[in-house]
């Protein structure tokens, strides 16, 4: 079965202390890609979220994108660097003293100096937290697929239909093909008795033709190309991924193609083959969507 690498997927649940919203993007990648962007108190989690994606994604580059809301999160703490407020007062009352300043100082001025009182935020652990996160995960990997689904559905038509043409112009190659030394046969007796008239040596003529039947004969190269098709076929039955397969397959197709257009030298069958190039030029795009 076809499944394309590119597709969307979104879901989202709340409670009552928070709310946790999921996006994923994915896209055409050579091999399995996943870029998670998570807030920090949900770091701990990057390497399940990846395993949980990964159970439904073999091949392509998935982008998460993961927002959360809400109160309970973390844990609030104050500290004092009480050393440095003491050693802070004492100048401070030294100095006025020596100068007979009358400022007094503030508690408000005291707690705003950065190097006094600072508050550190600390991730609460969340049991709770933590399974609605992979739930949600969950629910948006499904709906990615889903879309990857329908549009592999899609892939899977335009590629078979144009794999029909091929074929369709593979089996009037191989119907014509025969006919070529024929007709090689009699460009080279026509010309021959404009030159000579009707006496010339059979024998040379059949040499010629001979040489030329085995230098333009394809019929290798039809065989393995119907072979090549048939595999393509079978190979989009499959359920594991076979994106690299297909693109191999057609690699070799393009190979047997452009051998049956040097070797044929013929202009109908150059006409199939100029109309089959183009044809896995468009089966190459499409495989490269595919997982």
């Amino acid at each position: 079965m076809i499944v394309s690498m590119t597709g969307f997927g979104r879901a989202k649940k709340e409670s009552n202390a928070f709310s946790v919203h999921v996006e994923l993007k994915s896209v055409n990648h050579r091999f399995c890609e996943i870029n998670i962007r998570l807030p920090r108190q949900l770091l701990f989690l990057e390497d399940k979220i990846k395993k949980a994606i990964l159970e439904h994604v073999k091949r392509g580059r998935v982008e998460v994108f993961l927002t959360i809301e809400g109160e309970g999160l973390v844990s609030k703490t104050i500290s004092i660097d009480w050393d440095l407020l003491d050693a802070l007062v004492s100048s401070t009352k030294q100095i006025q003293e020596k100068y007979q300043l009358p400022d007094q100082i503030t508690t408000g001025q005291l707690l705003s100096n950065e190097n006094i009182l600072s508050i550190e935020e600390k991730e609460m652990e969340n049991q709770e937290l933590e399974s609605t996160v992979l739930e949600v995960i969950d629910r948006a990997v499904l709906q990615l697929i889903e879309m990857r689904e329908v549009e592999g559905r899609k892939l899977n038509e335009d590629i078979l239909s144009f794999l029909a043409k091929i074929e369709a112009d593979v089996n009037m190659i191989k119907e014509y093909a025969p006919k070529v030394v024929a007709h090689y046969r009699d460009r080279i007796e026509k010309r021959i008795k404009e030159y000579v008239g009707n006496e010339f040596d059979e024998n040379r003529v059949l040499t010629e033709v001979a040489l030329f039947a085995e230098k333009a004969d394809i019929s290798e190269e039809l065989t393995r190309l119907e072979s090549h098709i048939s595999q393509f076929r079978e190979t989009v039955q499959t359920t594991e991924p076979i994106g690299r397969k297909l693109d191999f397959i057609v690699q070799e197709m393009n190979r047997e193609t452009n051998t049956i257009g040097s070797k044929a030298n013929d202009p109908l069958i150059a006409k199939h083959v100029v109309e089959m190039k183009s044809l896995l030029e468009k089966i190459k795009e499409q495989v490269q969507n595919i997982e």
